[in-house]
């Protein structure tokens, strides 16, 4: 079970895509969270399905409409590669974009419940007695709601630790480039006599995502404990 210096290299590649995809999704997850759990507006049906559009459509759909969109020319991924320089073909930012995408869908969820879990009668009397809308969001919706932001993040890296479809559609399955743990997990079935290597590689991903699931479970449970429920 020891892991060569390939494996290592694959798991930190995975890690860096998954922090990556994380981070990079928390405000859009976190502001689409607060809209659908605080407003009210003609197509909020519609928003909320596509939001987690990416959980019910197969995740080669997805890689392909990110290969469409992102591509070299397709228009975001021109756009982006001409005023920042950011590419995404056949890159781990391209990985981690896709993670990114089917993530979100999990850690929107799990803000959404969190956020509607707050007393809205703590948000008035906060306004009551002064404060402001920014003051009472930042004192005390953000804090109240903070565990179940904690709770979807963790969520999110773990989809993203196991996302392979839209990956591999999108970037491909490049060694050192693109190849997380699920990809080389593929690459390692595709070779007769490589069980070993897909069984370590196997093992250091469940244990990964078990991990992050339990972190997850903890913090749901924390936020939700008025409700008695969990976002799993």
């Amino acid at each position: 079970m020891i892991l060569s210096e390939v494996e290592w290299q694959i798991v930190a590649l995975s890690l860096k895509v998954s922090a990556v995809a994380i981070f990079g999704a928390l405000p859009i997850s976190f502001v689409l969270a607060w809209v659908l759990a605080r407003k009210h507006f003609a197509g909020k049906v519609l928003l909320d399905a596509l939001v987690h559009l990416p959980l019910v459509v197969p995740p080669v759909v997805t890689g392909w409409l990110l290969l469409i969109v992102f591509g070299n020319n397709g228009p975001a991924g021109r756009w982006l590669e001409q005023t920042f320089g950011l590419q995404f073909m056949f890159r781990w930012t391209g990985a981690a974009l896709a993670a990114a995408i089917m993530a979100l869908p999990l850690m929107v969820r799990a803000m959404r419940l969190s956020i509607e879990a707050v007393d809205r009668k703590l948000e008035i009397a906060a306004r009551t007695l002064g404060a402001g809308p920014w003051r009472t969001f930042f004192e005390i919706t953000l804090p109240l709601a903070f565990p179940g932001v904690l709770a979807g993040m963790v969520l999110g890296f773990a989809r993203s630790i196991g996302e392979f479809g839209a990956t591999i559609t999108f970037v491909s399955n490049i060694p050192g480039e693109t190849r997380t743990l699920p990809l080389a997990i593929y690459a390692a079935l595709q070779m007769p006599g490589n069980e070993a290597d897909a069984t370590r590689l196997a093992v250091v991903s469940v244990v990964l995502s078990l991990l992050a699931l339990i972190v997850s479970e903890t913090l749901a449970r924390r936020s939700m404990r008025e409700r008695g429920g969990h976002v799993l």
